[in-house]
């Protein structure tokens, strides 16, 4: 849902974070979160730089921090490297694997997952989970100017190896592609390595608990802050885009600009900008979020989940729902969470658990006019018709008995929303109950959820809801009253807890609309076909978004007959950012 307000001159502001006010953090002091980054040494030791450079160019108003010289960017170590866009050759200076913190966390040479789940062996121990690939297009050498294209690569909220988008000899279709496309625009493009679940240490921990991934996207861009003179492109323009998990990382970092309760794990890992008593003297707001399909909100997304899939008798009509009364346990806390957060729709009435099916029914119906409209040549099977549908290389075929369309007038007549979700529930199985903290709960050993991502680096998981704590009962696992004799309730009141503060560290809704630097720039899609997530969670993400005063620009929609993906839109997304990018002016003045 696109809003459009007047810029304010965000591009200005140089205060730092200390000039805002911090969120109150209940029930506890949150420096304690210090001991979740690990081994937390105050007395930072530079590490080496990843290429030899003289002392960094600093941002304005910046006061030098302990690791900053060895936090310095080389403009002369880089190779150049030739790529085709749109059939035409395109120099590319490449700054391979830049180590953006002093303190990186080694990580084991051996890794889960790869091929066939066995396995990946890594040759970056040292740094390749908290560096960044630096391409910069033969049009934006030497232009300080230019927005940089932030690219997060961590699907599932998955650890992500550091990558490289841009490779040589490579063709891109500027049509297709977002990386051909940003260094076509002449956009400075990163590629963001960070640590985060599923990701092991080489002391055999699990280092990348929330909120790392957090704390490595932040320490990032305040790399880019400390060098923003010596580096192409403009650190005052980087539009941070992501997918998925990926998603949620963009979300989160977008909403939490400059929030000093990230500092504490800032300095266990020698960000830029973090000085010698500890405090942060260098901003880490972005200026755009360009976020696909958001994994986020994971403290309510099993409630968000179950409420859209059994309101209407989903899993039960599609035959997915082995656990009924857990589905229906989870499901009730819907009504209570949504009140809680206050929020209201464009016309102003309230979005409750009463309000949101209508919500998500009008979201729809905009998808598909939205769809019709851009194109003449567009059109949407008629009732009784079907949808083609091709997923993983096999094509299958959808009876439409959901949606009518007036083809006259390419407009929507009606939405069954009982028959459309279990048309979404149809294009994949759901997800199980609860779908993302499952490990551990009656039993469940094998579950990949989220549940990895929470807990101390010494943990393999951590339940971090109230439904998936209390119904653990896997002895040993360290969650739940079988291995603690508390229950949730009892467990999180306790000051030494950590768990309910990691899962708000990684939530973008618990810092839009407080004291927190909100990128004022917002492009959120989600496809009407995606099963991985509910609904609920963007339409509540534009809701919040669309109340914050920081937020001039705000471009939400589900993204007609589009599954869980992202950057399927090129051209629309790139066009929303050139437009961003001119409405808020030169950088440098």
């Amino acid at each position: 849902m696109q809003r459009l307000t007047a810029p304010r001159g965000r591009e200005a502001r140089t205060h730092l974070p200390s000039a805002r006010a911090e969120r109150p953090v209940a029930r506890k002091q949150f420096l304690r979160g210090m001991a979740l980054a690990g081994s937390l040494v105050l007395t930072l030791v530079a590490a080496p730089a990843t290429v030899a450079a003289a002392a960094p160019a600093q941002s304005r108003g910046h006061a030098a921090g302990p690791q900053d010289a060895a936090l310095a960017f080389d403009p002369s170590g880089y190779t150049t490297i030739t790529v085709t866009i749109d059939g035409r050759p395109v120099d590319v200076r490449w700054y391979k694997e830049i180590c953006y913190v002093a303190n990186p966390v080694a990580a084991a040479a051996r890794q889960p997952g790869g091929p066939g789940g066995g396995g990946t062996t890594i040759p970056n121990t040292r740094c390749g989970y908290q560096s960044m690939n630096v391409f910069v297009p033969e049009s934006a050498f030497g232009d300080q100017r230019a927005p940089i294209y932030f690219a997060v690569n961590n699907s599932g909220w998955m650890a992500s190896y550091i990558r490289a988008s841009v490779t040589a000899g490579t063709s891109y279709n500027s049509a297709t592609s977002n990386v051909g496309a940003a260094l076509k625009a002449g956009y400075v493009f990163v590629d963001v390595a960070n640590r985060s679940r599923g990701l092991v240490g080489a002391d055999g921990s699990f280092p990348g608990k929330a909120p790392a991934a957090v704390a490595d996207a932040k320490a990032a861009v305040r790399y880019l802050r400390l060098n923003d003179t010596a580096m192409p492109g403009s650190a005052e323009r980087i539009v941070v885009n992501g997918t998925s998990g990926g998603g949620a990382l963009a979300s989160v970092l977008g909403a939490s600009g400059n929030s000093g309760e990230y500092t504490p794990y800032l300095a266990a890992i020698g960000a830029a900008g973090i000085d010698a008593e500890a405090r942060s003297t260098l901003r880490d707001d972005v200026f755009a979020v360009n976020a696909y399909c958001p994994i986020t909100d994971l403290g309510n997304a099993d409630t968000a989940y179950e409420w859209l899939y059994n309101v209407l008798d989903t899993r039960n009509t599609t035959e997915q729902n082995p656990t009924p009364q857990a589905a229906a346990e989870i499901a009730a806390r819907f009504a209570a969470y949504e009140k809680s957060l206050g929020l209201r729709n464009p016309d102003g009435s309230r979005l409750t658990a009463t309000t949101m099916l209508n919500a998500v029914k009008k979201e729809v119906i905009r998808s598909a006019e939205t769809y019709l409209k851009a194109d003449p040549a567009r059109t949407i099977p008629p009732l009784g018709g079907t949808f083609e549908i091709t997923t993983g290389g096999t094509a299958k075929s959808y009876v439409n008995d959901w949606i009518d369309v007036d083809t006259a007038t390419r407009t929507v007549r009606s939405v069954d929303m009982a028959r459309y979700l279990a048309f979404v529930a149809a294009q994949a199985a759901l997800k199980t109950t609860p779908a993302f903290d499952a490990a551990g709960v009656d039993g469940n050993t094998t579950s990949r959820t989220e549940t990895n991502l929470f807990g101390p680096p010494t943990a393999t998981y951590m339940n971090y809801t109230e439904f998936g704590w209390n119904h653990n009962d896997v002895p040993g696992d360290g969650s739940g009253p079988d291995d603690t004799g508390l229950t949730w309730k009892q467990y999180t009141a306790q000051k030494s807890t950590t768990v309910d503060d990691q899962v708000r560290l990684i939530n973008p809704m618990d810092f839009i609309g407080t004291g927190a630097d909100t990128a004022p720039n917002w492009y959120v899609r989600h496809g009407t076909r995606d099963r991985d997530t509910a609904f609920t969670v963007s339409v509540n993400l534009d809701r919040a978004l669309a109340a914050d005063k920081e937020v001039e620009d705000l471009d939400y929609r589900l993204a007609w007959n589009q599954p869980h993906a992202g950057n399927y839109d090129v051209p629309e997304a790139m066009a929303w950012i050139a437009g961003v990018v001119q409405q808020a002016g030169d950088p440098l003045a």
